[in-house]
């Protein structure tokens, strides 16, 4: 068996739970056919029970579902009808609850269904993978492993691959093939220890932060001001992440390390808390419950306060130098700043990286091949911006280390065991352009020479790892024109979220003459998310207060210009997204002859929600796309759909949303793995150059709305009007929207240009911008982030 060989037509999930139901949810969403088994019910329809969970799935936030028909595609079954159905799948992956008798219970029933060359995987938190294996047949043994999804497993990046004594290395390599490219994961290899190295240094992190909260007495909220993003942790934090995680789960895990790990150093405080045990017998779980750690009051939210035993307002104040630390760019200075300080929220943050520090560097030879699969794991299961060690490194590896032996020498740390040798061998940390450190093997190991890692072109890197920037072209003002193979021209975007000022545009203008006339492509690609929020509105909105409209309309033409460039091209333009394309950078991609989305590609038109409308070919592209995507017939009915879309300022959930929403083409890629999109995109610039490219046709017209449509469309608007779903001014904007979209007040079915579209764009885009309303729309945004409903 090579890694190329796995080719899963067919898979099966045993166990519709939350986790089981959703990680069949993620496969559909990858595409593939999958089997979702549950126990049959005692009465009536066999499959009531697992029939529920597949509907219950449309109703779950976030949605694990890339669209609400998706669900339709998981197929329902039990264990006592089709269990002989498993035998045409590739692969089965088994979710039931933690119990280890539970799993070898059914292992040993469906075991005789699987065939031979079928993957056998548990989704397992921290259960033994080799005691799991031990009740297979033989033959079924080398192709079991362990594979641990995080939740949601939609949305969290890291899935954990754990062998046991027997897994064939082959079958290891196609799972994390298939894991990374088919189904989007990052994934790390754990070594088959209790609760691997996600939820090991994880849930330590936790325990380790609960118990300095008792130590200096900090309250819950003021330790999740000091533990989210203000140290590049989420913002749930610590104490709110138990609340969504499920404070039942979390003691369930906790008590896997308790019954484990007898012999750990760090084992005393492997333990459930008696104010957390407290909750859970209240039934106070977190935030399925309704009640946790924190309680919502209409829309005060409250936390428990552990003294009273009762819940209070929240205060997360903080000493002013304090916030100043914390606010210090510079690792090395925030942390001494935290060892240094008088505050006991200080002295805690000292506390708490010191005795992440310590465990990691005791266990990074038990737990992991490497520094780097700690540091991912964290990353990606946990969400923080660097790894443990990425931290330690950053902050100064030899000084660090001789503040932790200080501590521990002094009684200060959670444990007594000293920092292992390799620690103070003279190193300045774990990471470099030679790999990471492996403990285990005493030496540095670079990344998996897996084929499926030569798809990510600029992979996310750890601190210190080498990095492929590729070669510049030109450093323009807007953007930098980039190539990776000398074939294809990359246009990355140098704004702060990618928004599109002057510069932007002007780039775009020079970077489709340059792709013209020396590289076979372009593609507009952003070295991180997101792929482009909009137009510059601060700069917009300065020329409106202004009273420089020739200034704005001139804006306006020229970002149409550059679109229009963009589709023109006489090479092929390819948009590759990931994350949010909002606004104008919708309307790039609308453009360009082929745009590659990863899955988890947000997009819309969402100017009405800052009093505008799309000014830059949004609106002309819908419409034609409306012609154009109707096979026979009157294409109005799709009009209206587009045109509900951006008059609501709906941004799609995914990719495959994207395509209903009329953003994203049939012939558009979807890819599951966000780290894959530029390859795609450049081997899809590079198919079409050898195709024979060639752009549309400039003379072409497309038959409009007219008043007809435009007079339907406001029909619309004043049912909503009289609901009271929208105001006034969402009302003036819807009407103008519908005008431009239907192509003015002309006859239903005239032929018009595209120059007749932009036109009309152009005039209610600047009609809109100068009002009152509009202004305070954009004024709202700009200061809060969010939209106003005026």
């Amino acid at each position: 068996m090579s890694e190329e060989q796995l080719n899963v037509r067919r898979a099966a999930v045993l166990g519709a739970g939350v986790m089981g139901a959703q990680i069949a949810a993620h496969l559909v969403n990858a595409g593939i056919e999958t089997l979702l088994f549950e126990l049959p019910a005692d009465q009536g329809d066999p499959n009531q029970l697992v029939d529920r969970a597949i509907k219950h799935l449309v109703k779950l936030k976030p949605p694990p579902l890339a669209g609400k028909d998706i669900g339709r595609l998981v197929v329902p079954a039990n264990y006592d009808q089709h269990l002989e159905q498993l035998t045409g799948c590739d692969l089965i992956i088994e979710a039931i609850a933690e119990r280890m008798d539970w799993k070898q219970a059914l292992y040993e029933k469906v075991a005789p269904h699987i065939a031979a060359h079928t993957i056998f995987a548990t989704n397992t938190s921290g259960l033994s993978i080799n005691a799991l294996a031990s009740v297979l047949p033989e033959q079924l043994r080398d192709r079991f492993c362990g594979v641990h999804f995080f939740n949601p497993p939609r949305y969290m990046h890291l899935v954990e691959l754990i062998p046991h004594d027997g897994t064939a290395g082959a079958v290891m390599d196609q799972l994390e093939s298939f894991l990374t490219t088919a189904v989007g994961k990052g994934v790390v290899r754990a070594k088959d220890t209790p609760n691997f190295i996600g939820n090991r240094v994880g849930v330590f992190s936790m325990l380790s932060t609960m118990h300095h909260t008792g130590a200096f007495g900090l309250g819950f909220d003021t330790v999740d001001a000091l533990t989210g993003p203000a140290i590049g942790r989420p913002k749930s934090a610590t104490y709110r992440t138990a609340d969504v995680v499920g404070l039942d789960t979390m003691a369930h895990v906790i008590r896997t390390m308790t019954d484990q790990l007898p012999d750990d150093p760090w084992h005393r405080y492997y333990a459930v808390p008696d104010w957390l045990q407290q909750l859970i017998e209240n039934g106070a779980l977190g935030q399925k419950a309704g009640l946790g750690v924190y309680r919502k009051q209409g829309k005060l939210i409250e936390v428990l306060d552990t003294a009273s035993g009762d819940y209070r307002p929240l205060d997360t104040t903080l000493p002013e130098d304090l916030q100043a630390a914390l606010g210090t760019k510079d690792p090395a200075e925030k942390l001494a700043a935290f060892r240094a300080s008088d505050h006991p929220e200080g002295q805690f943050l000292w506390a708490l990286f010191r005795d992440l520090f310590h465990y990691c560097a005791v266990h990074l030879a038990e737990i992991a091949d490497s520094a780097r699969e700690v540091d991912q794991a964290i990353r990606w299961g946990y969400g923080w911006k660097q790894g443990p060690f990425e931290i330690w490194q950053a902050a100064g590896w030899r000084q660090i280390a001789d503040w932790i032996a200080e501590d521990i020498a002094a009684g200060k740390s959670m444990s007594a065991t000293p920092l292992p040798d390799w620690v103070f061998d003279g190193r300045e940390g774990v990471h470099g352009a030679d790999g990471s450190w492996s403990a285990a093997g005493t030496t540095n190991t670079g990344r998996s020479n897996l084929a499926v890692y030569r798809r990510q072109l600029q992979p996310e890197r750890l601190l210190g790892e080498a990095r492929d920037a590729g070669i510049t072209v030109k450093d323009l003002d807007g953007l930098r024109l980039w190539t990776l193979d000398d074939a294809v021209l990359i246009a990355s975007f140098n704004t702060k979220m990618h928004t599109i000022n002057q510069a932007v545009i002007d780039g775009l203008q020079q970077a489709v003459d340059l792709a013209e006339s020396e590289y076979s492509g372009l593609v507009i690609w952003q070295t991180r998310e997101p792929f482009c929020v909009g137009a510059d509105l601060a700069a917009a909105a300065g020329l409106v207060q202004a009273g420089d409209m020739a200034g704005l309309e001139q804006m306006i033409g020229g970002f149409q210009q550059a679109v229009q460039r963009l589709k023109y091209s006489l090479v092929p333009t390819v948009a590759a997204v990931r994350g949010m394309a909002l606004g104008g950078g919708c309307e790039i991609l609308l453009h360009c002859a082929r745009t590659v989305a990863a899955m988890e590609s947000y997009i819309g038109l969402v100017e009405a929600g800052v009093g505008l409308l799309p000014g830059g070919g949004g609106l002309k592209e819908l419409a034609i796309r409306s012609v154009d995507n109707t096979a026979a017939g009157d294409s109005f009915a799709l009009l209206q759909t587009y045109y509900q879309t951006v008059a609501m300022g709906k941004v799609a959930g995914s990719a495959r949303e994207a395509r209903q929403f009329g953003f994203l083409t049939a012939a558009d890629p979807i890819v599951m793995h966000p780290h894959e999109v530029l390859h795609v995109a450049i081997e899809q610039a590079k198919a079409m150059s050898a195709s024979g490219y060639r752009p549309p046709l400039r003379n072409r017209r497309w038959p409009a709305g007219g008043d007809v449509g435009i007079a339907t469309l406001k029909m619309l608007l004043v049912n909503m009007a009289e609901g009271h779903f929208i105001s006034e001014h969402d009302m003036e904007i819807g009407s103008r929207i519908a005008t431009v979209i239907c192509g003015g007040e002309i006859d239903r079915g005239t032929p018009v240009p595209e120059d007749w579209f932009l036109a009309l764009e152009r005039e209610h885009f600047a009609a809109l911008a100068v009002q009152e309303k509009t202004q305070q729309r954009i004024a709202h945004m700009l200061k809060t982030g969010k939209p106003l409903r005026n």
